[in-house]
């Protein structure tokens, strides 16, 4: 049975970072088949991971507008060409949603879309979906159930706003969310009083504050996959343990 772990939050707090550590953590200890899904439009889970990315779903869909082949169906031509923009990797699969809808009605397109990605779902022991903060795409793109959603924030007040706008959001999704978790990330120090009681007025358990760490910086400058942070790095042995507690 696949277990599927969302994690959301707005631009800059860490959640791609934190996507790409735990599905590190899954192919370390856990084993399996599996798929990291980037549902962010900005599409940089591949950079994390150290992958190339050549086509996304919003591609697709933008040429099945124009690019069926005569005697072909729309549906056929959808099956075909999410399942070859699956980039295909040692140790887990990838497969990036891209850019929103353009200008024009996508109703159809978009439920043959949900029917193709929840058949793909079914063929990994694990999915990892890196989500903007507003998760069109948890209810958009799939009609499977989350096991974890995992909203991400930092350590401000704004982070913390759109913390709560998250949790709110999720009453709206068309599927059940099982489990919601939120995890305070780039945190130097202790959480400061006033935090912690906006964290208990949201109504969402803390799973883990996450440290600042200085490597990630320096990797980014320096164009280095993040997956290749040494593994007692301050932020490895963090979302470690959060992976630990998710997952076992």
């Amino acid at each position: 049975m696949t277990m599927t772990i969302a994690v959301a939050g707005k631009g800059g707090t860490g959640k791609t970072t934190f996507c790409g550590l735990l599905i590190r953590y899954l192919v370390a200890h856990k084993g399996g088949k599996i798929l990291a899904i980037d549902a962010d439009p900005s599409s940089n889970l591949h950079l994390v991971l150290g992958m190339n990315l050549t086509q996304t779903v919003g591609d697709i869909r933008e040429d099945a507008r124009t690019g069926v082949a005569p005697g072909q169906t729309r549906q056929d031509f959808l099956d075909y060409a999410v399942r070859m923009a699956v980039e295909e990797g040692d140790d887990f699969d990838l497969l990036a949603m891209g850019r929103p809808e353009g200008q024009g009605c996508y109703c159809a397109a978009n439920h043959m879309l949900r029917g193709i990605m929840d058949g793909i779902n079914r063929g990994y022991d694990w999915v990892v979906m890196d989500n903007e903060a507003g998760m069109e795409h948890l209810s958009r793109r799939t009609t499977r159930d989350v096991d974890h959603l995992i909203l991400i924030s930092d350590a401000s007040l704004r982070g913390m706003v759109a913390a709560e706008s998250m949790v709110e959001l999720r009453k709206a999704l068309e599927i059940q969310v099982r489990n919601t978790h939120l995890i305070v990330n780039r945190v130097q120090g202790e959480l400061s009083p006033a935090l912690r009681a906006r964290i208990e007025n949201m109504g969402v358990p803390l799973l883990a504050a996450l440290p600042y760490d200085p490597l990630i910086t320096e990797y980014d400058s320096q164009g280095r996959a993040l997956v290749e942070l040494p593994d007692d790095a301050l932020i490895s042995r963090a979302v470690a343990e959060v992976a630990r507690q998710l997952v076992g």
